[in-house]
């Protein structure tokens, strides 16, 4: 047992988000896990996801198992390695700050997905399992869940009302899917963690960023960047992933990983992620409603329809990339979009 990362005894969880009160008691926890988070604390990961999957573990457990949430331990692109080298429990990734590291994760970044984060998510799971865990590309980690935010749209000070006026802007992009989407519409990318998106615009370091509506809340855009270009489908999806330390989890007792496979890990935790994604997507296309200054732009019928065509290339670009792991992407693309259909 990893004694260092497993603390024995009576340790109440410390949560972060204002909800946390109402949890279990955990005074009679076996062990209490570190996870490590990046997102600013009311941001969804932190004052929802967090939270929920902490309540999701106490209750399968039986109060056995609790967790604590720890800011500022590394940077977005280091929690994994972080979580490999045992400096962490647990945390989440986004895919795309690691150029190169994950490319089958790529697949459900891709424009033109029809439904919401939780139908998403769902699929995403489910289609990892039966495809994309051939690439192995979480090796070194306990693979917990898989999710991704709402669709993407364009967030920026400059009102855009169409989608040859993202030409030239300098945009703050995410890596994966998403910068390629930036760099077909002949937009200037920025990678930048999220992070740090808000001085990034408010500094004009970047004219605009493409992310879900929910970081209007989350991330303080309804200040920074007052006006929202949307396009059905969004110009891509974020993929991310939830991740625990192998050994920690294999140094759990049988019966007490048995109920967090059940009954948490996996499908459980992706379809809470997603749920989660939705409702603060709700919750900020009101706020930027309710905002002074703020307006939600809707892309036309001819941008739909340039936008098609370059969806198309990407989509075919990225599962020849998948393909090349060794999985049959084009099988795997049909399933994420069956999968969402039926959720």
């Amino acid at each position: 047992m990893n004694v260092g990362k497993l603390i024995l005894g009576g340790v109440s969880a410390i949560l972060v988000a204002a909800n946390a009160a109402n949890a279990p008691s955990v005074n009679a926890a076996e062990f209490n896990l570190t996870i490590s988070s990046w997102a600013p604390p009311k941001h969804g990961l932190n004052a929802q996801m967090w939270p929920s999957l902490i309540k999701m573990m106490e209750e399968a457990t039986g109060g056995r198992v609790t967790a604590e949430v720890k800011y500022g331990i590394a940077p977005p692109p280091a929690q994994m390695d972080l979580v490999i080298d045992g400096a962490a429990d647990m945390s989440v990734i986004f895919h795309g700050y690691q150029a190169g590291r994950f490319t089958a994760t790529k697949l459900i970044e891709l424009p033109g997905y029809d439904g919401n984060a939780e139908a998403a998510s769902v699929a995403y799971w489910r289609v990892h399992q039966k495809y994309l865990a051939k690439a192995k590309e979480h090796r070194g980690v306990k693979l917990i869940g898989l999710h991704t935010h709402g669709p993407a749209q364009l967030h920026s000070n400059v009102k855009v009302t169409s989608l040859s006026e993202i030409k030239g802007m300098k945009i703050r992009v995410p890596g994966g899917v998403g910068s390629e989407v930036g760099n077909a519409l002949g937009a200037t990318g920025i990678k930048v963690p999220a992070p740090k998106v808000y001085e990034t615009l408010a500094s004009r370091t970047a004219d605009g960023v493409v992310m879900p509506l929910e970081t209007r809340g989350g991330f303080k855009l309804t200040e920074v960047a007052k006006n929202v270009y949307v396009i059905p489908g969004g110009l891509y999806r974020g993929s991310f992933a939830f991740i625990m330390n192998e050994e920690v989890f294999d140094s759990l007792p049988a019966d007490v990983r048995q109920a967090l496979e059940e009954k948490v890990f996996g499908e459980p935790a992706s379809r809470m992620a997603g749920a989660i994604w939705d409702a603060n997507d709700d919750k900020a296309r009101k706020l930027t409603n309710d905002t002074a200054g703020n307006s939600i732009n809707s892309a036309s019928d001819a941008d739909i329809a340039t936008y098609k065509p370059i969806a198309e290339k990407i989509v075919g670009s990225v599962l020849a990339e998948i393909t090349a792991k060794g999985i049959d992407a084009a099988a795997a693309h049909r399933m994420v979009q069956t999968e969402m259909s039926a959720n």
